[in-house]
């Protein structure tokens, strides 16, 4: 994956890198990198894949949760 930010008119270089930093950690890459210079054990991948599903299912039942209670405000 390539991630390209174009540096605007009169910006400065530190200001461009903090905004590639933004997208990156947006992205998740810089957490992908620190998780592969690592060795991860399977058992260990299994778990942390099954905490993020766990995660992901608790983060859609609270927005599902929350679009109901806004709609029964209406």
């Amino acid at each position: 994956m390539a991630v390209r930010v174009i540096v605007k008119n009169g910006e400065p270089l530190e200001k461009t890198l903090r905004r590639l930093r933004k997208i990156c950690n947006n992205e998740g890459l810089t957490r992908d990198i620190k998780r592969s210079s690592v060795y991860e054990k399977p058992s260990e991948q299994r778990r942390r894949k099954e905490r993020e599903r766990q995660k992901a299912l608790r983060q859609a039942m609270k927005k599902a949760r929350d679009k109901n209670k806004r709609r029964r405000r209406r």
